[in-house]
């Protein structure tokens, strides 16, 4: 009996997110394809790629091959998965997403979703991180893009390889509003951040804080060829970006010699 290829998939809008649903029900539409959910049991989006360590965590059954993971980020998903359902044989692919919105540029730092498919690549398993760029004032969206440009993707990793070397994932964002789109590869856009809080008192007159969400202000970086994930997501494309684990800065070790 020929071995069905596995598929791990987590998110960080939780094990009930339209997103993470929409993503399985296409990936399950492929041949010889098993499918295994293992995600948060509560929303953690730009929980970043931290972990777990000062409390026990549980597997909770939602379905046949449908975990939620009791309180736990994207990260514990995926490492809990591999050292426990996996232990004996790695999955073939990782997929963290459908995610609610975009990740892009230096967004990719505090993003769950980016977290789950760094976490498979830290542990050698082939992970795609997938975000669906859109108006929050949309409580649905439309993720038939998403789940088209995935199962293309899935269907070439799996008839030939995984197009990237050790410790790199693929960041993929999907335009909104557009029901067809080519893909293009990019870079991760240069990213402008504001300080964005707001101040509330509760009944009792306590204070509390709401971070507020930043719009989508980019630029591309000085002296890089290509196109960036804004760029190309503002001019309608699928930006799908290669990104690399190694965080050092190579280009400053010089200049920091002469300091030092």
């Amino acid at each position: 009996m020929k071995t069905k290829y596995k598929i791990l998939v987590t998110n960080d809008d939780g094990y009930e997110a339209k997103g993470l649903l929409s993503l399985v029900s296409a990936l399950k539409e492929l041949e010889g394809i098993e499918v295994i959910v293992v995600a948060p049991a509560n929303e953690k989006s730009a929980c970043g790629h931290s972990l777990t360590i000062v409390r026990p965590l549980r597997f909770i059954s939602v379905d046949d091959d449908f975990f939620k993971l009791d309180d736990g980020t994207p990260a514990d998903c995926v490492y809990l998965s591999l050292s426990t359902m996996f232990a004996n044989k790695k999955p073939d692919l990782l997929i963290s997403g459908i995610n609610r919105g975009s990740n892009m540029g230096e967004d990719i730092t505090y993003s769950g979703t980016a977290a789950g498919a760094m976490e498979g690549v830290l542990h050698d398993v082939p992970s795609i991180a997938i975000s669906q760029v859109m108006d929050f004032t949309n409580p649905d969206g439309d993720f038939s893009l998403a789940c088209e440009t995935i199962k293309k993707l899935v269907i070439k990793i799996k008839e030939g390889s995984f197009p990237l070397p050790h410790r790199e994932f693929l960041n993929v964002n999907i335009p909104a509003d557009v029901s067809e789109a080519e893909m293009r590869v990019t870079y991760a856009g240069y990213r402008f951040y504001a300080n964005d809080s707001h101040v509330h008192q509760n009944p009792r007159g306590e204070e509390y804080h709401w971070l507020g969400l930043h719009p989508l202000n980019f630029s591309p970086r000085k002296g890089v060829d290509g196109i960036s994930d804004y760029e190309a997501i503002q001019a309608g494309y699928i930006s799908i970006t290669p990104i690399m684990l190694d965080l050092s800065a190579y280009k400053s070790m010089q200049r920091l010699e002469e300091w030092l």
